[in-house]
C-alpha cells in the first residue's frame, strides 16, 4: 500500500502539470457561444488567427503564458455557457388499438419544450446510397434542449417528417394552420442563435410535392411573376382566419407564417415548398430529386455549418450577416436603470444608411433628387481578354490553355476587410488614407500597365481615360504600384469595422469542412489536391450539394448588398424594397469586389515577374494561361525545395488559393479570342460557363 508521503507526492506532481484545456471542439463551442470571432480572440491573446484555429481543431496546443490565460478565459465562458443537458428520453408509448406496431414502429423521443404530448418519432426508411457516412464524419454539436429534433424537417405525403441525424417524426397535420401549430407546439424543431445578441432560428418545414398536395397547395403557382398565392386563395384566408400573418413576400416558395412575439417568445415557422422551386437547382444541384431523408441530411448539414436556410442562398447569405452581427443589444438606460434596446457596435444598425451619390445607382433617390452628374463607381469583377495581336509566336505554339479558378475569391476578400458603418461625409482634396474605407475621385489614367495584363482599375481591363471614382483598395493599389495619387474629392465614413469577419470565418469553415467530407483535405500535396478535386464531384452527392449551396451563399450574399429595383412599373427616384433594408450596402460590396480584383491583379503581375507568363483572359476569379502541358504544375512557380513561391497563384483548397478550372487546346482559345469571346467563360467545357453572378 502506498504511504501518505507517496500519495502527497503524486498529488503535487499533478498540481505542477500544465493547465488542462477542454477538448478542441468545446473550445470552439465556448467561443461561439460568447459571440467572439477567432480574429478577436487572437488579438486578445496576442497571437495569430491561425493559432486560434489550430487550437480549436486540435492541430496544436498553446504554450505559456498564453496557456494559462486561454484556460482562464475558457473557464469563465464555461461557467456562463455550460453544455446543455438533454434529459433521458421517456419510454416509447404503447401503440393504440387503431395503430399496430407493424404499421407505426416507435422509438424514444427526446422531450419537447411543449406542455402537450411530445412529437411521435418513427423509424426511418431504409438508408439510401446518399446516406452513407461522409469521408470525414462531421462533429455533431450538442442539441439544445429546446430544439431536441434539430433545425428542420422534410415533410412527405405520408405524414413522415424527416429531420437531422435520421430522426423521423409523425406529423398529423392536414392543413397549413395545423402544420404551423404542430411545428411550434410539438415538433421540437428550431436552432439556437448564432450570436448572444441575436435571435433563435425559426423552425423550417420543407414540403415535398406529395405533402404540398395533401395540405391543399396547388401543383404550381399561377402567379409566375409575383410567385405567391393570391390574397383571396382559400389557404391564405385560412391562415388569416386563424389569426396568423404572412410577411410581405406572401405565400410563395419560401413562406413565413407568424404571430407577434409574446415577450421574447417568437411564434414563426418557415415553409419551403419544393414543387414551387424553393431550392434553386444552381445552388442545390440534384437535391429536389433526392429522397426526403436525404434532403433533410443536405439541409441539416448546411444548417449546422452555415445557418437554417431562410430563402434562396442569396437571401440566406444576407441573413447570416445579420445573425452574426445583430443590429441591437441590451443596454442599461442611465436615467431609469432599465435594460433597453441599443445599437450593437460593429453592426449596420436597424435603419438603412444612405449611400454617397457615386456609390448609388442612377435610379436611387439620392441621385435623382440631388441631380447628381458626377459619375459612379464601377467596381466590378474582371471581364478581360488579351488582344490576340499581343500573343507571341512562342505562346501560340504551346499546346494547351489551362484555366485556374480562385476558391471563393470574394469570401477571401472579405477577411479582415474594414468597411464603413456610418453615413458618408464629403471632403474636397483630402489626403489619401489607405486604411479609410470610402470612395475617391482621382485620375489613374497616367499609370502604365503592360498591355499583356489587364488594368487593375477597370473591370474591362482597359486603361482609364480620365478622373473616376474608385474604392479605397483600388486607389491604395495604385499607390502600391508607385503612383502618387492626388485626390480631388472623397466620400468617407468615420465609423468603420470588420463587419464581414464572422461571416467570413463561418463560411470558410463550412467550405473547408465540406470539401474534407468529399476527400479534399489540407494535408494533400499539389498533385494529390488536383486529383482529389477531379474526384470530388463524383463523391457523395449530398455533400456536393452542400458545397454548391455554400458557394451560392457567398455569391448571393455579396450580390444582395446592391440589389436593384425589380418590376416593369418602377420609376426612377422611387424607393424600392431592397434599398430600405439596413443591409443594403453597396459600399461594402464595392470594397469586396475592389479587394478581390486587386488581389487578382497582384497575382497576375507577380506571375509575370516570376515566370514571364501572361494570361490570355480573366473572368472574375478565373484566369487562363497558355501552358506546355495539361496541368498547372508545369507553369506555376515553385522553389527548388518544391514549395510554392508566395505571391503568385498557389494550388489549395482554402479561399483565395487556386484549383484547376478546365483545360482546352491553345488553338481553341486563340479561335475564341479572334472572335471576341472570353476563353475563361468557356474553359470548363462541360456546358457550364464561368459566369459572374451576384458576387463571384
Amino acid at each position: 500500500m502506498a504511504s501518505e508521503e507517496q500519495l502527497f507526492a503524486s498529488v503535487d506532481a499533478l498540481l505542477e502539470e500544465e493547465p488542462q484545456l477542454p477538448p478542441p471542439a468545446e473550445r470552439a463551442r465556448l467561443r461561439e457561444a460568447a459571440g467572439i470571432t477567432q480574429t478577436r480572440l487572437a488579438a486578445a491573446l496576442k497571437t495569430s488567427t491561425q493559432s486560434i484555429k489550430n487550437w480549436e481543431n486540435g492541430r496544436s496546443e498553446p504554450k505559456e503564458p498564453r496557456l494559462s490565460a486561454y484556460q482562464r478565459l475558457l473557464n469563465g465562458w464555461a461557467a456562463k455557457y455550460p453544455l446543455p443537458v438533454v434529459p433521458d428520453a421517456p419510454a416509447a408509448p404503447s401503440s393504440s388499438p387503431a395503430t399496430t406496431p407493424q404499421m407505426q414502429p416507435q422509438k424514444p423521443s427526446a422531450p419537447t419544450p411543449s406542455t402537450e404530448a411530445p412529437a411521435t418519432t418513427r423509424s426511418a426508411r431504409p438508408t439510401t446510397s446518399l446516406q452513407r457516412p461522409a469521408t470525414k464524419p462531421a462533429a455533431t454539436p450538442p442539441l439544445d434542449p429546446r430544439f431536441p429534433h434539430g433545425p428542420l424537417a422534410v415533410l412527405d405525403g405520408d405524414s413522415s417528417a424527416y429531420g437531422v441525424h435520421g430522426i423521423v417524426l409523425e406529423c398529423p397535420a392536414t392543413t397549413i394552420v395545423e402544420l404551423v401549430e404542430w411545428t411550434l407546439a410539438e415538433s421540437g424543431l428550431g436552432a439556437p442563435k448564432l450570436h448572444r445578441n441575436g435571435k433563435d432560428s425559426d423552425p423550417l418545414i420543407v414540403l415535398t410535392a406529395s405533402a404540398a398536395a395533401k395540405l391543399g397547395l396547388p401543383e404550381q403557382l399561377e402567379d409566375r411573376r409575383g410567385l405567391r398565392l393570391a390574397e383571396d386563395h382559400p389557404i391564405v384566408k385560412q391562415i388569416t382566419k386563424a389569426k396568423w400573418q404572412l410577411t410581405q413576400r406572401g405565400f410563395g416558395p419560401w413562406a413565413r407564417i407568424y404571430r407577434k412575439a409574446q415577450g421574447s417568445q417568437r411564434q414563426c415557422v418557415q415553409l419551403a415548398i419544393l414543387p414551387w422551386d424553393a431550392l434553386d437547382t444552381r445552388s442545390w444541384p440534384g437535391v429536389t430529386h433526392m429522397e426526403p431523408a436525404d434532403i433533410a441530411r443536405v439541409l441539416g448539414v448546411y444548417a449546422q455549418r452555415v445557418t437554417t436556410p431562410r430563402g434562396s442562398t442569396a437571401v440566406t447569405g444576407l441573413e447570416l450577416m445579420t445573425a452574426l452581427r445583430p443590429p441591437t443589444r441590451a443596454v442599461r438606460d442611465e436615467e431609469t436603470g432599465n435594460w433597453v434596446s441599443g445599437h450593437n457596435p460593429g453592426s449596420l444598425g436597424v435603419e438603412p444608411l444612405h449611400p454617397a451619390p457615386p456609390e448609388a445607382r442612377p435610379e436611387h433617390p439620392v441621385v435623382v433628387n440631388s441631380g447628381w452628374e458626377g459619375g459612379f463607381l464601377n467596381e466590378e469583377a474582371y471581364q478581360w481578354t488579351r488582344d490576340v495581336e499581343l500573343l507571341t509566336g512562342e505562346e501560340a505554339a504551346l499546346p494547351y490553355a489551362v484555366g485556374l479558378d480562385l476558391n471563393t475569391a470574394f469570401l477571401a476578400a472579405s477577411a479582415r476587410l474594414m468597411v464603413g458603418l456610418s453615413e458618408p461625409e464629403h471632403f474636397v482634396a483630402p489626403k489619401f488614407y489607405p486604411k479609410v474605407p470610402g470612395c475617391w475621385l482621382v485620375d489613374l489614367s497616367r499609370i502604365d500597365i503592360d498591355p499583356r495584363l489587364p488594368s487593375p482599375f477597370t473591370p474591362t481591363g482597359e486603361r482609364p481615360t480620365g478622373p473616376a471614382w474608385y474604392q479605397t483598395h483600388t486607389v491604395a493599389y495604385a499607390q502600391e504600384l508607385g503612383y502618387n495619387v492626388e485626390i480631388m474629392e472623397a466620400y468617407l465614413r468615420r465609423e468603420t469595422g470588420a463587419y464581414l469577419d464572422p461571416w467570413h470565418d463561418r463560411l470558410k469553415s463550412a467550405y473547408i469542412d465540406t470539401l474534407a467530407d468529399l476527400g479534399v483535405t489540407k494535408d494533400l500535396s499539389d498533385a494529390e489536391f488536383l486529383a482529389a478535386m477531379e474526384r470530388h464531384r463524383q463523391g457523395d452527392p449530398a455533400m456536393a450539394a452542400v458545397l454548391a449551396a455554400i458557394k451560392g451563399t457567398v455569391k448571393g450574399g455579396i450580390g444582395k448588398l446592391f440589389e436593384g429595383p425589380q418590376g416593369k412599373g418602377y420609376k426612377n427616384g422611387e424607393p424600392w424594397p431592397a434599398m430600405q433594408r439596413p443591409t443594403w450596402s453597396p459600399w461594402i460590396r464595392n470594397a469586396v469586389i475592389s479587394k478581390a480584383r486587386v488581389n487578382m491583379h497582384r497575382k497576375l503581375l507577380n506571375m509575370a515577374k516570376m515566370t514571364g507568363m501572361y494570361p490570355l483572359a480573366v473572368l472574375s476569379d478565373c484566369v487562363v494561361y497558355p501552358s506546355p502541358s495539361a496541368t498547372p504544375l508545369d507553369f506555376l512557380p515553385y522553389a527548388a525545395s518544391g514549395k510554392p513561391i508566395p505571391g503568385g497563384f498557389r494550388l489549395g483548397l482554402t479561399p483565395g488559393l487556386a484549383k484547376l478550372e478546365g483545360v482546352q487546346g491553345m488553338a481553341w482559345a486563340v479561335d475564341l479570342m479572334e472572335q471576341g469571346y472570353n476563353p475563361a467563360r468557356h474553359i470548363k467545357g462541360d456546358g457550364h460557363d464561368a459566369v459572374f453572378e451576384d458576387g463571384e
